[in-house]
């Protein structure tokens, strides 16, 4: 990948969402834009720098002289624990308490005396759920850039969430809402989303509070988005294409520049491919262990960074994974189950010991792309579903909340690569779908879809694909503008 030259280089602000699955594709845009030439500041929140250098060691964030990190307080009380934040309170927090620390931020990295010659601030590029840095860039006249990290399906269906108020259909009148049949009701008005229902969208619809935090705040934040100097996508043309022309005449300046995965590959520089944001440490072994197996023969089961489970579905998709006889590489966080420690049966254990392996955390990408693994059972977050697509792996898709719920609808239905496990999971489905998988007709027709996605993502990001030259568009557009 070609580099500007440095004498008309910026420097961009990068400020992702405070939870792994927004600072991993954020990072990779921060690495492929200052493999073009910029300065990068990167800006976690205090908890996740700290977490960070917990699981990657005390230098881990020391970042290099043109790529550095800073950190800004969240507005949650502090906390030493290495576990999810809840999702409304940091949603909310950061959206009334972080403007401040970043407009400081800003004057101080403008201030050469103390950033070490870094040129000045010259845009901002922020979550699509961090608007607030919208007023600190309008401050400094600077561009702001808004990238949505969920897909854009998701992102479609977050843009309807004042409609769907508006007609009525959420808040839900009581709670036997939930079971009662409501959610299926058809939504055939939002242009570009065909087949689909109520409960199809993403989850925070499913409440009764007509003050809903989430509702609210979403509302908020997409709304904000037309303000935005351009939006960001992780995505690919052919993938979303119905969707993108949707959101393309409510949003016009829309660049789709992923997946950046294979973007991010094509850098050679080992010192940016050193640098990691993985919020739990990776023990080792999960590689060599995927070595010894067959091709195609491994289920990988991850449920993601922020899902959490009780314990009864816990111990079902245990003895399902166990009955299927496949061989499996589980990945079990720490606070993988809700208000308690993950504790699987002992005969659990002893039935799997030869064919299964547990471990806490795992460079997922990597798995993905190891010829052994033949299928994944997912919670269906946006990374881990164009992980698998880049990889070429087939899913069984567990929608946790937020946009899961429309990436499994999209999955299995539009792009033929998934199966759905009911939330209420059962060992015996558990067991059905695993084998249908590895082995069925279905399973192999997914995997031939798959596949063919998988071609297609690989030359969106080529010299010349669609996200390729839109990454090179939105420099030129938007972050060179000014500098030129």
């Amino acid at each position: 990948m070609s580099s500007i030259s440095a004498g008309i280089r910026g420097h961009v602000v990068c400020v992702p969402h405070p939870a792994q699955g927004h600072i991993n594709p954020m990072l990779k845009l921060a690495k492929l834009l200052h493999h073009k030439g910029f300065h990068i500041t990167f800006v976690n929140t205090h908890y996740i720098h700290t977490r960070v250098l917990r699981s990657r060691g005390p230098n881990s964030l020391d970042g290099l002289p043109d790529f550095r990190f800073e950190s800004i307080p969240d507005g949650l009380p502090p906390s030493d624990a290495d576990v999810r934040q809840d999702v409304p309170a940091l949603c909310d927090s950061t959206s009334k308490n972080c403007l401040a620390p970043l407009r400081n931020l800003v004057s101080k990295l403008n201030d050469t005396d103390c950033s070490s010659n870094a040129p000045p601030v010259t845009c901002i590029i922020s979550d699509g759920c961090m608007s607030f840095t919208l007023e600190a860039a309008e401050e400094f006249g600077i561009p702001n850039i808004l990238f949505w990290t969920p897909s854009s399906c998701g992102f479609l269906g977050y843009m309807h969430y004042r409609h769907l108020v508006e007609r009525g259909l959420t808040p839900l009148k009581d709670a036997s809402y939930l079971t009662n049949g409501y959610l299926e009701t058809a939504i055939d008005w939002i242009p570009g989303m065909k087949h689909i229902r109520l409960k199809d969208l993403p989850s925070f619809v499913r409440t009764t509070d007509e003050n809903d935090m989430m509702i609210n705040f979403v509302i908020r934040e997409t709304e904000r988005s037309s303000r935005a100097s351009a939006i960001i996508l992780n995505t690919f043309d052919l993938f979303e294409q119905d969707v993108l022309d949707a959101l393309s005449s409510l949003l016009p300046r829309i660049y789709t520049i992923g997946p950046l995965l294979l973007l991010a590959d094509q850098i050679k520089d080992e010192r940016l491919k050193s640098i990691g944001s993985n919020l739990w440490k990776e023990p080792p072994g999960s590689v060599e262990w995927l070595n010894s197996k067959e091709p195609n023969s491994v289920v990988y089961v991850n449920f993601g960074s922020t899902t959490v489970m009780t314990p009864q579905q816990l111990i079902e998709f245990a003895w399902g994974l166990a009955n299927s006889e496949k061989p499996f590489l589980w990945i079990i966080r720490p606070d993988l189950v809700v208000g308690d420690s993950a504790v699987l049966p002992p005969e659990f254990i002893t039935k799997t010991e030869d064919r299964g392996k547990l471990i806490s955390w795992c460079p997922q990408e990597e798995i993905l792309k190891h010829p052994s693994i033949g299928g994944f059972l997912t919670h269906g977050g946006w990374n881990s579903t164009l992980e698998t697509v880049c990889g070429g792996v087939p899913l069984i898709s567990w929608p946790f909340f937020a946009e899961q719920q429309t990436n499994c609808r999209y999955s299995c239905i539009e792009w033929g690569i998934g199966m759905e496990i009911d939330n209420d999971v059962k060992r015996d489905d558990v067991e059905k779908l695993v084998r249908e998988l590895m082995e069925g007709d279905k399973g192999k027709e997914m995997k031939r879809k798959v596949m063919e996605w998988k071609t297609m993502a690989e030359e969106a990001v080529k010299p010349g694909g669609s996200s390729y030259q839109n990454l090179d568009k939105l420099i030129a557009d938007v972050l060179l503008a000014g500098n030129v």
